[in-house]
């Protein structure tokens, strides 16, 4: 029977434990002599991030037990962080110490390390591991501290010897490529000739501003100087890949939109775009190691490209001609590898979790290598999502995914209007695509709206889009945000009286922003935030998002007023409702000295409001427990102030003082 209750009060069978086991998804794809290998987030084992080896015999293993976790802190938000050595070791970076370690995955021997102890913990940290052409080393990004301060960092392409003698010997390590401040994507021609790379410098951020760099590869393994091949002002090369030992397809966006272009090294001529369309085939590089495309036998190449969604295509670069893979996910990732002429790829959709699969690029079939398995309940308990457009301010259109209430055993009350929350991603230069998340689901499963908002400034929709942010940081995310909130609104969706923000990182920004600004939302939760853009710019963030804010906001010091403005630490007197904020206690990204600013602002106002740290969180929650803890409490504060009572939730405590 289906039982007449308000929203919010559903029961639901998504727990926020459910929603903890299933947070996260695979990543960092690699195929080697028909072995297939990925990362994936165990939540439920301290948040570490599991390497899993799925065999040509078929049978799927994880490569290394607890507490081993292989993920690399460069930039802070790491990248590719294994590489399996073909007929020898698996390289991987360990977190805990940044070290590169080899193991033998089929041996019972412990991992033993590969580059030295750092003078500070976790001080060397490595990334983008690829075996060298003489298969003796192993070639990767090193980000090494050089000084206190967090943007104190040297970057270099380095060799790793495989035999072990850099552990003890640091002076073992050979330093390759020292060039630009920024570095990745290293990649060597398949005669082992030519290394290239992306580079780009302060204050460009990956997807402002990058050079693509060639240089020769001496026969004793050293490399010579670099020159430019493409990229420059305005240019962004997010990846680049050999196509032969003389021509390089790289995603690049001279007039706007990442398209796959050719590159001759050997010659003086432009890029030529080789399948010119009003679309993406690359993204912002936020992680070292992405890949959008990859080269197949005979010439052919698969590639990422879409706009609101992505799909996988067969790319021919002699006739431009691109041919859809015939599959029900609307989502790829950015991690393809190619095993024997299939490409492997990560896949998903609303009605599916994100799952490895093969695709067959001559027959157009593919197959899954992991489960699509959500703890056996129905899907009629999951939302149907709706990717909508909507108008904003002078006439700008902002884009959102819209996920209605459902739960197949409730149904509100003749009349009554859900509760909306709108999600706000981080980045900001980012997107959020519309998939499968039961963090999502156990929201609108309890009759709570959700709408995810990709606002001006995302990516997916071009330069311009992208651009749109430029000096505008906590204006046109925030003015994206309320009018979506208000369309839902407008159209009899939402209840004007209950809508709520909510955000982490650039996202949790927006959302301390829209309290303190618009009276559009009754209350917010703010996730490991920016809150105080002067403090952050001048020294309490990290060296890869140091100068970010350059472009976001304005140059330094002399938009100095306009960071004071904008700021929600020198705003907090506006702030009236109430909020739930949350910080990881070794977050280096946005660290917890921000909150605690903002807090002693707010301090004596009597505004009601929650803050819940996490020890051993960093940017972003990764343990179960936090999940869990994080999740209801957001609901908590949800029920409170729009009038539910949560099925099964300890209430949140909020204070006055």
């Amino acid at each position: 029977m289906v039982t007449t209750a308000g929203y919010g009060a559903w029961v639901s069978p998504i727990t926020a434990d459910i929603a903890a086991r299933h947070e996260g998804r695979p990543g960092w794809i690699t195929a080697v002599g028909g072995d297939v290998w990925w990362t994936e987030p165990r939540p439920a084992e301290g948040g570490r991030v599991a390497l899993v080896r799925r065999r040509s015999d078929g049978v799927t293993t994880t490569v290394l037990p607890p507490p081993w976790s292989v993920r690399s802190r460069v930039h802070e938000y790491g990248g590719r962080s294994y590489v399996p050595v073909p007929g020898g070791p698996l390289v991987f970076c360990e977190y805990s110490d940044q070290r590169l370690y080899q193991y033998d995955p089929d041996g019972t021997a412990e991992p033993a390390p590969l580059s030295p102890p750092p003078r500070r913990l976790a001080g060397l940290r490595y990334v983008e591991p690829s075996v060298s052409p003489a298969g003796d080393e192993v070639w990767c990004i090193r980000e090494e501290f050089s000084g206190p301060a967090p943007t104190d960092l040297d970057r270099a392409i380095v060799a790793v010897p495989l035999d072990g003698s850099a552990a003890e010997d640091p002076t073992a390590t050979r330093i390759l490529v020292r060039d630009t401040h920024f570095l990745a994507g290293p990649t060597v021609s398949p005669d082992g000739g030519r290394l290239a790379w992306i580079g780009w410098s302060h204050p460009d951020m990956p997807w402002d501003s990058t050079v693509l760099r060639v240089a020769e590869v001496r026969s004793d393994g050293s490399v010579g100087p670099p020159r430019t091949v493409a990229g420059g002002s305005d240019q962004a090369v997010v990846q680049a890949e050999w196509a032969d030992d003389s021509t390089l397809l790289a995603v690049i966006d001279p007039e706007g939109w990442w398209n796959v272009h050719r590159v001759d090294v050997d010659g003086d001529s432009r890029p030529v775009n080789v399948c010119r369309r009003d679309e993406e085939f690359g993204g912002a590089m936020w992680q070292l190691g992405m890949t959008w495309m990859r080269p197949l036998p005979g010439g052919l190449v698969a590639a990422v490209h879409g706009r609101a969604a992505t799909r996988l295509g067969i790319l021919d670069p002699a006739t431009g001609r691109l041919a859809d893979i015939a599959s029900p996910h609307t989502e790829w990732a950015p991690t393809l590898a190619v095993s024997h002429g299939w490409v492997v790829g990560l896949a998903g959709g609303p009605d599916r979790p994100f799952q490895v699969v093969e695709v067959d690029p001559g027959a157009g079939e593919w197959r899954a290598l992991t489960s699509a398995d959500d703890e056996g309940f129905e899907s009629s308990y999951l939302p149907e999502p709706e990717a909508r457009t909507f108008g904003g301010l002078g006439g700008r259109e902002g884009h959102a995914n819209l996920y209605p209430p459902r739960n197949p055993d409730f149904v509100a009350p003749d009349g009554e209007r859900p509760p909306y929350v709108v999600f706000v991603h981080g980045g900001p230069t980012s997107r959020t695509p519309m998939v499968h998340d039961l963090e999502i689901a156990f929201f609108t499963s309890r009759g709570v709206g959700v709408v995810e908002v990709n606002y001006g400034g995302s990516t997916g929709h071009g330069r311009q889009y992208r651009n749109r942010l430029r000096e505008s940081w906590g204006i046109v995310d925030v003015e994206d945000c309320a009018a979506v909130a208000r369309a839902l609104v407008y159209e009899g969706s939402a209840d004007p009286d209950r809508l709520a923000i909510r955000g982490g990182s650039a996202g949790g920004w927006t959302a301390a922003a829209a309290l303190t600004s618009v009276d559009d939302f009754a209350c917010g939760t703010i996730l490991y935030p920016i809150l105080d853009l002067a403090g952050w710019r001048t020294g309490e963030t990290h060296d890869f998002e140091s100068q970010y804010l350059e472009s976001l906001v304005g140059p330094w010091p002399q938009a100095r007023q306009r960071y004071e403005e904008r700021s929600p630490v020198n705003r907090a007197d506006k702030l009236t409702v109430p909020f739930l904020l949350m910080q990881g206690l070794e977050d280096e990204i946005c660290p917890p000295a921000q909150c605690e600013r903002f807090l002693d602002r707010i301090a004596g106002r009597g505004v009601p409001h929650a803050y819940l740290t996490f020890d051993g969180e960093q940017h972003g929650f990764r343990k179960r427990e936090t999940i869990v803890a994080a999740l209801e409490a957001e609901l908590s504060l949800y029920g409170q102030v729009f009038g539910f009572e949560p099925a099964g939730i300890t209430p949140l405590t909020l204070t006055r003082r």
